[in-house]
């Protein structure tokens, strides 16, 4: 659960929705196929994608199932979401701005529920239980995807410059103070850990773990750097206030110093999925 001082507000991804996608590595297309195997998806039923952002795993797992229903707490990245699946002609997902402790809203029930990078910003032990409720008996599963998307690992023998990770915290840190940033609030501890305490407790049994990717090289430019950066709730754009033009151009200056030609790469981080069934 999250505890300490830590209370979701709606602040917590403020201006980050339009960065997201671009500054994030994409999920790899090995974790739709092993989900697919692992759990006999066969273009049948319905997945929930709970705290969704822009859809990065929503549009990546919809082909394996008939409807998928997508909700997040963030209005933005709800409408980012939609949109990328208008441009992306996935016809067959719904979108609504919701809290995960909301739920099911009338949603019904769901062959799969997934929580991508998003289950430790939820009351954990009650979305645990919800989440329960809203699985058939026997059949279903819980997911949640783990992973690091904003940056990379250390790689060797990368085309391009690798982004000079370590110094843009230090630069987020002098903008921001030494103590992570969260919304309205902050995090001296970083985010809750992986729930597995909470999803034990609500009856699931697990987890089954599968890992994929990891080792693939990315080439991104200046501006998908950025993006990264503004994609994180401890980096949102909000939290800067009136002196987000000066982080920018000062970050902007060391990205220019680390790469003159603009250009970056980047080796992808594993993606693990746990599988937790009833």
């Amino acid at each position: 659960m999250v505890t300490g001082a830590f209370k979701w507000d709606e602040t917590l991804y403020a201006g980050a929705a339009a960065y997201y996608a671009a500054g994030r590595l994409p999920y790899p297309p090995e974790l739709a196929s092993a989900l697919r195997d692992a759990l006999d998806l066969d273009g049948s039923g319905r997945l929930l994608d709970v705290g969704c952002g822009p859809g990065s795993l929503t549009l990546l797992l919809a082909p394996l199932f008939r409807d998928v229903t997508a909700i997040d707490a963030d209005k933005a990245m709800v409408a980012e979401g939609a949109a990328k699946a208008i441009a992306a002609e996935v016809p067959n997902i719904s979108w609504f701005p919701m809290r995960a402790e909301d739920l099911p809203g009338k949603l019904g029930r769901f062959r799969v529920v997934t929580f991508a990078q998003s289950f430790h910003w939820m009351d954990q032990q009650a979305v645990a239980v919800l989440a329960r409720r809203m699985l058939p008996p026997s059949g279903g599963a819980c997911v949640h995807v783990h992973a690091t998307t904003h940056e990379g690992v250390v790689g060797w023998a990368l085309p391009c410059p690798q982004p000079p990770r370590d110094q843009i915290a230090s630069l987020v840190g002098d903008y921001l103070g030494p103590v992570r940033r969260a919304g309205r609030s902050s995090l001296p501890s970083g985010p809750p850990g992986s729930g597995d305490d909470a999803m034990r407790a609500a009856g699931f049994r697990g987890p089954e773990q599968i890992t994929v990717g990891g080792g693939e090289v990315h080439e991104c430019t200046e501006d998908e750097i950025v993006a990264s950066v503004y994609s994180q709730s401890s980096s949102a754009p909000h939290l800067f206030g009136d002196q987000l033009e000066a982080f920018e151009a000062d970050l902007r200056q060391m990205l220019r110093n680390a790469s003159p030609g603009g250009r970056f790469s980047e080796q992808q981080r594993p993606v693990t999925a746990s599988i937790w069934r009833p």
